[in-house]
Order: structure tokens, then C-alpha cells, then sequence
């Protein structure tokens, strides 16, 4: 079970680090083109733009922090069990 949960611990490492990248190559795209456009000219489809991808970096932060933080929980647990039980060790 606690293999199972670091399992999916890792998966949300992996799709909050997927999510934190989505704005930062947005961004970097906007940044290539620029000279294609006037800022004055799109700065009303901008500024939604540049809010949507701070909240989607305060949330892929989140989602990182917080799988990390549970996986070294349950890397913690898996070394009280190795500790505990010697016919577990071998197993994992």
C-alpha cells in the first residue's frame, strides 16, 4: 500500500512539474514572436494570459511541494518497515 501511494506521489510530482513548464514555454513563445505584434495592441488578451500562467505556476509549485513532501513521508515509513520486519527488507 505504501508502495502504491509513493507510486501515485510521483505522479503528481510528474504532472506538477508538467503544469509549472506550461506557462514558461507560453511565455517563452510570446517572448520569440514578439516583434510580430505591437504590446499596446494585444495588451488586453495579455494581461488574462500572464494571470492564467501565474496560476498555473503557484499550482504546479504546489503539486510539487506537496508530492515531495509525501514522498519522503513515505520513504521514511519504508525505512521503519526495512528496520522493523528483516523478511521485508529483502523484498524492497
Amino acid at each position: 500500500m505504501i508502495l502504491a501511494e509513493k507510486r501515485t506521489s510521483l505522479s503528481t510530482l510528474r504532472t506538477g512539474i508538467a503544469v509549472f513548464a506550461l506557462p514558461l514555454s507560453v511565455l517563452s513563445i510570446l517572448i520569440a514572436t514578439s516583434r510580430y505584434y505591437s504590446l499596446t495592441q494585444v495588451a488586453h488578451l495579455l494581461a488574462p494570459l500572464l494571470v492564467l500562467s501565474a496560476g498555473l505556476v503557484v499550482l504546479g509549485m504546489y503539486l510539487v511541494t506537496r508530492a515531495v513532501l509525501r514522498i519522503r513521508k513515505f520513504d521514511a515509513l519504508l525505512a521503519e518497515l526495512k528496520e522493523k520486519h528483516r523478511s521485508i527488507r529483502d523484498l524492497l
